[in-house]
């Protein structure tokens, strides 16, 4: 079995991934710093389905402190694959604090990508997002268009790790995927994101800010198909870049339609002025990663949001106080 470092280990997918190679009996050194850019319950939680495993180790640390290298080094001196998944995320969040994005996706990366090099570790995986074809192209987007333009300090962010990723590659051979996600939901989902949102604010009965006319849409993937790409895209491609994005397109709209029946409650809902570095379609174009890493998505939005409420009900006596804002 292998032995696996995961970054974000306590993030939506991070945890997703550690505890689907644990699963498969690898083991897996978790990094995370706990940071309070969401909520840090919703991270507890998540962390805490991870720490009684026999085969986790969990260190608490921020990627963008150069120190990182060296308690790798120390800790972990040789390992199948880094999988980079910390990240701060969030268009619009980062349009007011766009330093704390440049240090953790780019500086971040970098630093991983050094301890990568130096400790000659055979893999690396990037996490980067569908955030990068901002308005270049209309989806369903193909990995071959241009993402010269992003329209976010997030997406500018996740531009710079993928080029540390190409470079480093490049001088020093360092076998990476890069893997541009779609819109990710699911159990225990970020509270920043859309879905969690509006399925926190309409079994609670709070007003909806939704931000246009609502009928932009997404691509929405669910949590597990993610983890499973991710997986996946531990084999060797030299340098390559996928996107992972869900087969079923959507309006917000529709997504609030949705939740309005499961959870038998009519949202409250408040349109607000779009933002500027939204955009208005995102939907991937996946027949790559189907060739090439045997992927494609398998949970439809039906089952997906059926499992979102079922957590959020089962959990709810602590799930309807965890901020969203």
């Amino acid at each position: 079995m292998g032995l696996y470092v995961v970054t974000g280990a306590a993030g939506f997918i991070g945890s997703k991934v550690a505890d689907a190679l644990l699963q498969q009996g690898h083991q897996v050194y978790g990094v995370d710093n706990l940071s309070h850019a969401y909520d840090v319950r919703m991270k507890e939680h998540r962390l805490a389905a991870l720490l009684p495993q026999e085969n986790f180790t969990f260190l608490k640390a921020d990627i963008t402190d150069l120190a990182i290298i060296e308690h790798l080094i120390e800790a972990v001196p040789q390992s199948d694959a880094v999988i980079n998944l910390a990240a701060m995320a969030g268009v619009r969040a980062s349009t007011s604090d766009p330093w704390s994005y440049l240090y953790t996706n780019t500086l971040g990366t970098l630093n991983l990508l050094e301890y990568v090099r130096r400790q000659q570790i055979p893999k690396f995986i990037l996490a980067s997002t569908s955030s990068l074809y901002g308005e270049d192209s209309k989806p369903p987007h193909s990995e071959e268009v241009s993402t010269d333009y992003p329209l976010a300090p997030y997406a500018a962010s996740k531009k710079g790790a993928e080029a540390f990723a190409h470079s480093y590659h490049h001088l020093y051979g360092i076998d990476t995927t890069v893997l541009r996600y779609f819109t990710v939901y699911g159990p225990a989902g970020r509270p920043d994101m859309s879905m969690f949102r509006f399925c926190q604010w309409i079994a609670e009965e709070r007003p909806l800010s939704i931000t246009g006319d609502g009928e932009q849409t997404r691509g929405f993937t669910y949590v597990d198909d993610i983890a499973k790409g991710t997986l996946l895209a531990l084999k060797p491609v030299g340098y390559d870049v996928f996107n992972l994005g869900g087969h079923e397109v959507i309006s917000i709209n529709g997504v609030i339609e949705m939740l309005e029946e499961r959870l038998g409650k009519k949202a409250i809902r408040h349109y607000i002025p779009s933002h500027p570095a939204d955009v208005h379609s995102n939907a991937a174009d996946v027949s790559k990663a189907r060739r090439v890493l045997g992927w494609e998505p398998q949970v439809g939005l039906e089952e997906g949001v059926d499992n979102l409420v079922s957590w959020y009900r089962a959990n709810r006596s602590w799930a309807k106080e965890i901020i969203t804002d």
